[in-house]
């Protein structure tokens, strides 16, 4: 064995034991799925507060709405309740049982931590949707909860008070504290703090408050129905016209078959110069041992040296940290890549085509509306066997919480533009056309697909991005143009971006 391929074996079992590592961790983190289905509830409890004059948009409300939005509410917190209750009980299992990683036990302990305030945030809220359900008694044991959840950890102390302020605005006999509005103001936000400061106000008499708060709730209301016609509206009419291209084209297969748009017998492999070696090197070299190995002693060289936390960063040091470590980590793999084939140029004329020129538009756009139904049946399969768990994008719950618009536009310049040019070159462009000298170029789909999948490092997104995965490659091999996957991809990003930003915009 020569010493490179000492050297390629060495760092592939690296990186698998560094991956493996890092999948395991997402094992216990929550996703963001469970937030972001929190956030659109929220919005949907906020449009309840819209007053309809008008008998036609007040039957297209409860339409949008539904028959009894608090109820289902109600039972929306209550599962995600039960979700975090199990991965909290799962984490602090682990935190008992492991103590030979210390790297891991810092991690484990941050996961704790932040689960053990969502469950406490969840049962505050939820003794105000059993109040308004008229359950008062399950309303105050929740609230009783979080009192007792408080006397573990002082950090919760703040959300503890709040509770006392709210059992006495729902007590049979109510208590008004005198910190009462300041408490709810704080810690309490959406149709949450409107409810308790309508009890507040209502208790003490304060008619013009209440006057002026059901204003201020007609105009979120109006905001929320306009973020939910956004959020709920746009995909909903995507994966209408996704899932008619879908039938059209099985229909066209039914019946044409070799020369359907779906048949896999006419995608035509690639003319590869360059053997599994060369793949197996830049798949290692230019992605995994920079985004492992290199990239992260990299930056700890740098934090040791400048004295930067980037744990400390706001919201805009955040997004331009999260973009260097992109564009540091696309630019050691492209460069890794051109080392390794440089041998080969000229390549032939099909190989990292990027043409302005042809239907590659119809081909990206057309394949983004087809991922959509896919990656939601996916995706609603795969909340089923993660419950909550296996993690997901360090920038979407970041992109959720931020507020800055500077720091949304560079998250947007990360996901939608760099995110898509790398990733397309390496995984379409090379990995993909590269495989099909082994195998078929559906099975080359499906394994690059994978290797796409996994190196996002959530254990929970890898079958929602190997589907999306398989799309992209799908329609890369059709147009043999990378414009095509790179406009889809950065259509999907974009689109979930837009989510986010429209979701966590909504709930103040």
């Amino acid at each position: 064995m020569t010493i490179k391929r000492v050297i390629l074996v060495t760092l592939t079992v690296l990186a698998i034991f560094l991956m493996g590592q890092d999948l395991l961790s997402s094992w216990n983190q929550p996703q963001v799925q469970s937030r972001l289905e929190l956030y659109q509830t929220n919005l949907l409890l906020r449009a309840t507060e819209l007053q309809e004059s008008d008998p036609t948009m007040d039957t297209a409300r409860k339409a949008l709405l539904g028959a009894e939005p608090t109820k289902n509410a109600l039972k929306q917190y209550q599962d995600v309740q039960q979700q975090v209750q199990q991965t909290l009980k799962q984490t602090q299992s682990l935190l008992a049982t492991d103590s030979s990683n210390k790297a891991q036990l810092e991690s484990l302990g941050q996961t704790e931590r932040k689960l053990t305030r969502l469950l406490t945030e969840l049962n505050l809220k939820l003794g105000i949707l059993r109040s308004q359900q008229g359950e008062a008694a399950l309303a105050q044991k929740e609230w009783d909860t979080v009192i007792q959840q408080a006397e573990a950890d002082s950090g919760l102390e703040p959300l503890a008070a709040t509770a006392v302020v709210l059992q006495g605005l729902w007590a049979e006999s109510p208590q008004l504290l005198p910190n009462a509005e300041p408490q709810i103001q704080k810690n309490l936000d959406g149709w949450f703090r409107d409810r308790a400061l309508t009890q507040l106000y209502t208790l003490q008499q304060r008619s013009s408050d209440l006057q002026a708060l059901a204003i201020t709730e007609q105009q979120a209301a109006e905001k929320a129905l306009t973020s939910l016609a956004i959020v709920g509206g746009i995909p909903v009419l995507s994966c209408v016209i996704g899932t008619g291209l879908l039938i059209f084209a099985i229909g066209q297969w039914v019946l044409q078959r070799k020369q359907a748009i779906l048949s896999i017998e006419t995608l035509e492999p690639w003319i590869t110069p360059w053997d599994g070696e060369t793949i197996w090197q830049v798949l290692i070299l230019g992605f995994f041992m920079v985004g492992q190995i290199a990239l992260p002693i990299l930056l700890a060289v740098l934090q040791q040296q400048t004295g930067l936390n980037p744990s400390s960063f706001g919201e805009q040091g955040r997004a331009l940290f999260i973009l260097f470590n992109y564009v540091l980590l696309a630019a050691g793999g492209l460069g890794v890549l051109y080392w390794s084939i440089q041998s080969y140029l000229p390549l032939p004329e099909d190989w990292f085509r990027i043409n302005l020129k042809g239907n590659w538009f119809w081909w990206g756009l057309g394949g983004y509306f087809a991922a959509l139904p896919l990656v939601i049946v996916v995706s609603l399969v795969n909340q089923k066997i993660w419950q909550g768990r296996g993690g997901s994008n360090p920038i979407l719950p970041i992109a959720l919480e931020g507020k800055n618009s500077f720091a949304l536009a560079i998250f947007f310049v990360t996901a939608a533009i760099a995110a898509p040019i790398f990733e397309e070159i390496l995984f379409r462009g090379f990995l993909l056309s590269s495989l099909t000298r082994y195998f078929p170029v559906w099975g080359a789909i499906i394994l690059s697909s994978f290797l796409f999948a996994v190196a996002h490092l959530s254990l929970s997104e890898v079958l929602p991005l190997m589907t999306l995965g398989m799309v992209l490659g799908f329609v890369y091999s059709r147009s043999r143009n990378l414009l095509s996957s790179m406009l889809l991809h950065s259509l999907w990003n974009s689109g979930t971006l837009l989510s986010l930003f429209v979701l966590g915009s909504g709930q103040g």
